[in-house]
């Protein structure tokens, strides 16, 4: 489908819009590179300026954060081991997402910020990478970025893409523009049949929409043994462990008077707690300290000691390995309405799940992990504190519901051979 008049229309006045609001994304770098000294650096390509000569790669991926790089990393590796010849560019928005990708890959990629969607930002991109392939992760519907696809022959695949209802009623604001380049991606290889039905009803063509499952099913299995050991060793005496992941600032006060009262009636109770966000390090160690709990740091300290009640995971790329430290998991983003993040994480490496009431991001997941007896829904810090004394009260339950988070990990695995079976006759030769 080529640029009609009324494509060029809506585009001309999304893009001048755009380019109205270009102050505020400084105001916005500005403002964040305050509280994450990162987002003052690589300016430049956030508005796509790259040192002229480098070579273009044929396969671009685009993953947002540290949730969607590492629920494409299973996809990453396996094109990696299959085609090595072929070039990647992974593009990130975030910093912590591409401090991962580094972690992950570090030279056998290339990563850069994906620009802004403004037309000339977004046609240096494209230009100065020329891949024949884009592959994106999950929800990224930038209208001039896929038109700017189509107009170049690139055929687009959104991949392990959801679409929450909340979502879909978002992006209906310009909905008939985004029908329109919704309708240029070539792939949606859908999480699940209700994501599947939302793309449809957004505008993706019918003949363009699988359901291949969640990516997230097929992480590698973690092997942590050997830093659980390290950690409880130098922990010392057996203690209730309980990590508080991906937390957002307005559920921080929930966790520590979750955690308060937890110690009421289990005075050693441990919490690690690791928030979304690195500004958010030095704020809850704080938190933790006015609350009266004794506070180390991964940072600053190393583990745990005797006397510590709280310890602040405040790394990057060691959530995983934390989480097979503490056989109770909270997951954040879940008690205020931001949607919840990534369930499948604590269950891969053997823990208890709880979780707040808001999982729009993730209804699928949630959803089985409810039918399964593998998660617990808690409402407040009240609701939380009542649920973790529960389980560490009741062995069997908390290793039941470990168990059942783990066999339901295990049959979910095979949206990596669907997507790549979907994708494969895309890739260049």
């Amino acid at each position: 489908m080529r640029a009609d008049l009324t494509e060029r229309v809506l585009r001309g006045l999304y893009s001048a819009a755009l380019y109205l609001l270009v102050p505020v994304t400084l105001y916005h770098l500005i403002w964040r590179g305050f509280r994450q000294g990162a987002y003052f650096r690589r300016w430049d390509e956030r508005y796509a300026r790259y040192p002229a000569g480098a070579p273009g790669a044929p396969l671009w991926l685009h993953a947002v954060s540290v949730g969607e790089v590492n629920a494409a990393a299973p996809l990453v590796n396996r094109l990696l081991a299959q085609r090595p010849e072929l070039r990647l560019v992974v593009t990130t928005i975030t910093p912590t997402g591409s401090e991962r990708v580094q972690a992950l890959w570090g030279d056998a990629v290339d990563h850069v910020y994906l620009p802004y969607d403004l037309p000339g930002a977004v046609g240096r991109f494209l230009d100065r990478f020329r891949p024949a392939v884009a592959l994106i992760v999950e929800t990224e519907l930038w209208p001039n970025l896929l038109f700017g696809c189509r107009d170049r022959g690139i055929p687009v695949c959104i991949l392990n893409a959801r679409l929450s209802a909340r979502s879909l009623r978002g992006y209906r604001v310009l909905g008939a523009l985004i029908r329109r380049a919704l309708r240029t991606v070539r792939l949606v290889a859908a999480q699940s049949r209700d994501d599947a039905r939302r793309f449809l009803a957004l505008g993706a063509r019918p003949d363009c929409v699988h359901v291949a499952g969640n990516l997230k099913f097929d992480m590698a299995p973690v092997d942590a043994n050997a830093f659980a050991a390290e950690f409880h060793a130098a922990l010392g005496a057996a203690r209730p462990v309980w990590i508080a992941a991906s937390t957002h600032e307005g559920e921080e006060v929930a966790v520590v008077e979750a955690h308060r009262a937890l110690r009421g009636s289990h005075p050693d109770a441990l919490l690690l707690w690791a928030p979304r966000h690195p500004e958010r390090f030095r704020a809850v160690a704080q938190a933790a300290r006015e609350a009266g709990f004794a506070v180390a740091t991964r940072s600053g300290d190393g583990w745990p000691q005797a006397d510590t009640g709280v310890f602040v995971v405040d790394t990057l790329g060691e959530l995983l390995r934390f989480y097979a430290c503490a056989p109770v998991a909270f997951v954040g983003g879940s008690l205020q309405a931001i949607g919840g993040h990534n369930l499948l994480e604590p269950a891969a490496t053997g823990a208890a799940i709880l979780s707040g009431p808001h999982l729009h991001n993730f209804a699928d997941i949630a959803r089985r992990l409810r039918e399964a007896n593998a998660m617990r829904i808690v409402a407040d810090a009240p609701g939380l504190a009542a649920a973790l004394g529960a389980l560490f009260d009741n062995e069997a339950a908390r290793q039941g519901m470990a168990d059942n988070a783990a066999r339901l990990l295990e049959d979910g695995r095979g949206a990596l051979a669907r997507t790549l079976a979907l994708i494969t006759p895309l890739l260049p030769e």
